[in-house]
């Protein structure tokens, strides 16, 4: 497809040229004044102070007030960080989790928060014939599933998140007492591991384990996942033994 093509009917003009403001800064220069992004961007006075008041308002550009210049602000550190952490998160955890699903067969994934959902960011399918498909990207509810409820047991205002959500039925299993959810995760804090049968997917058994930051903070969840007719062909424990034992080696190389 032809640059022209593409530009004209995949693309927001006025997208373009906010993310012009934002490139517009750089090392040499990281404060400008209204005038000089005008410049540099060859956007009006008037469309500009549009964009630039929304991005001060929304924390991506910082104002002083003093001088009327503008720098990029805190809110491009933050995305900027978990891009750097969830990239390095990556790099670290794919041979653990290849090594992993090579020597039992089985899918392997690793799981984020993304906003109020569970997202997969790394999957290793099963050699089997007959396995539970994960594909990234896929997103669930946090409430569902032992890779969900793992992220969710140590997220940050965990009672707060069960207090407001409305738990449903996604399967027969998926627990739809708020009650038994909460000592559930009280339970994955303790153990540091999480197990499900057919809570998001039926037929669908799963166990999991947190990968924690220095600070104790989640940082993802890996997972085992494996039909329900061949699970009680594995030793459970030693199940959840692997899966721990993958999530500490990626915290030792992590941190």
């Amino acid at each position: 497809m032809k640059k022209e093509t593409f530009e004209k009917n995949y693309t927001m003009s006025s997208l373009h040229k906010a993310i012009k403001v934002l490139k517009a800064f750089t090392k040499d220069e990281p404060s400008l004044s209204l005038t000089e992004l005008s410049k540099k961007t060859g956007i009006t006075i008037s469309s500009l102070q549009r964009f630039v008041s929304t991005f001060v308002y929304e924390g991506f550009l910082h104002k002083d007030e003093r001088t009327k210049r503008y720098q990029l602000g805190h809110s491009l550190l933050y995305l900027g960080n978990l891009v750097k952490e969830e990239s390095s998160l990556i790099i670290v955890a794919e041979p653990i989790l290849k090594k992993l699903n090579e020597e039992i067969g089985e899918s392997v994934s690793m799981n984020i928060i993304d906003g109020l959902e569970r997202r997969c960011i790394l999957n290793y399918d099963s050699t089997y014939p007959l396995s539970t498909k994960m594909f990234v990207g896929d997103t669930s509810p946090l409430y569902a599933g032992a890779s969900s409820k793992t992220l969710l047991a140590f997220m940050p205002n965990v009672e707060q998140y069960v207090s407001n959500i409305t738990l449903q039925p996604i399967t027969n299993e998926t627990v739809l007492s708020k009650e038994q959810l909460l000592q559930e995760l009280e339970d994955i804090r303790k153990q540091r591991y999480a197990k499900s049968r057919g809570e998001r997917v039926r037929g669908a058994c799963s166990v999991t384990a947190p990968i924690l930051n220095a600070s104790h903070h989640i940082l993802a969840s890996i997972t085992i996942v494996i039909p329900e007719v061949r699970y009680n062909d594995y030793n459970e424990q030693e199940l959840i033994d692997r899966i721990k034992k993958a999530a500490t080696a990626i915290e030792r190389q992590l941190y």
